[in-house]
């Protein structure tokens, strides 16, 4: 990178030229900075952006580690990189839980069953849903529902954090204890797995209860 002149080099580029100035293999350059001994930083650009060339491929870290100097840090800014621009500029279809009331298109279905429903909706990083699953069906009012259970699949997920529901047949929103103490449970569960629960949700026919927003969680 030495041997080009200064206005040539990738991020005196941005400077002068703007970012979209640019080509791919330059941008790569301007995250990495620099190569290593024996490889110099253009070498390396040019195997990343191969790697990135197929737009159907999706890109993992451990991709990465297997370019010949690319290594843990720069594997690692090149995948914070197209997250953050996946989240910035990704699909606009993508499922966000900002409130409360963002969780109820997910669960509707359950508002109104006869049994008691839990539901686990887990999500990425940037809030965004991952999946939706049913963890238990009770008998009437009563669905008996184990920590295990819960984060085995967000666990599999990869999960940054989850949102539980569930629903109560008898219309009433009030938490019983037991509502509070799994509560409890899943956010200590939680918290040693490195899942945060964000909320715990009772819907029922005409309306929502967030444990949050009442100060339980």
């Amino acid at each position: 990178m030495k041997d080009l002149p200064a206005l040539d080099r990738p991020r005196e580029k941005i400077v002068h030229n703007g970012v979209q100035a640019l080509t791919d293999a330059e941008l790569i350059e301007a995250i990495i900075g620099r190569g290593l001994p024996g490889r110099d930083v253009r070498a390396i650009a040019r195997d990343i952006v191969l790697l990135l060339s197929d737009p159907a491929r999706q890109v993992r870290y451990e991709d990465l580690l297997e370019i010949d100097g690319a290594g843990p840090a720069r594997a690692a800014q090149i995948v914070a990189c197209l997250e953050l621009g996946r989240r910035r500029y990704g699909p606009s279809d993508a499922v966000k839980i900002r409130t409360p009331e963002d969780v109820l298109p997910l669960v509707g279905q359950y508002r109104d069953k006869p049994q008691e429903h839990f539901i686990c909706i887990s999500l990425s990083g940037a809030g965004e849903v991952i999946t939706s699953r049913v963890i238990t069906i009770g008998i009437l009012n009563h669905s008996l529902v184990h920590p295990r259970e819960v984060f085995a699949g967000a666990i599999t997920d990869r999960a940054a954090s989850v949102v539980c529901v569930h629903n109560h047949p008898s219309g009433s929103l009030e938490a019983s204890p037991q509502d509070i103490a799994i509560t409890r449970q899943l956010q200590e569960a939680g918290a040693l797995l490195g899942i945060h629960l964000l909320d715990h949700i009772i819907v029922t026919r005409t309306g929502f209860s967030s444990l949050k927003e009442k100060g339980l969680i």
